[in-house]
């Protein structure tokens, strides 16, 4: 097997969906027995300490979810864009729309879940991000 560039790399996983990037990040992490974590809270204890016992900043919230409020007017549309961010077959993105208000993606970052917020009002839905 020929070894792949960084970038031939990043074109590999920009053709991937947030479902399946998720998934190969679970297997990394047990493959090589290691956490995919970013080193925040050493950055945010530093800024803290440089302030000189001032009130700490709020945490800010680095997990989201997506809730489906309504389908709206074209509900083929959302359906497919639910199927896109999810993965779900045809019945169960069917379902999920049916039953709003519904979480579509939950405990993602805050890019993730405003991409995902966006492509379902681009399709017509009404969307939640909790």
């Amino acid at each position: 097997m020929a070894k792949l560039s960084q970038e031939e790399l990043l074109e590999q996983f920009s053709e991937m969906t947030l479902i399946e990037l998720s998934e190969f990040v679970k297997a990394f992490e047990e493959k090589f027995d290691v956490e995919a974590a970013a080193p925040v809270a050493v950055a945010a204890a530093a800024g803290g300490a440089a302030a000189g016992g001032a009130a700490e900043a709020p945490e800010e919230k680095d997990e989201f979810d997506v809730i489906l409020t309504g389908a709206g007017d074209k509900k083929i549309q959302v359906i497919k864009v639910v199927r896109e961010l999810t993965s779900l077959g045809l019945k169960e993105a069917k379902d999920l729309v049916d039953g709003t208000p519904k979480p579509v993606l939950e405990k993602v970052n805050k890019e993730a879940a405003d991409k995902a917020a966006e492509a379902l009002k681009g399709a017509g839905a009404s969307v939640e991000v909790k």
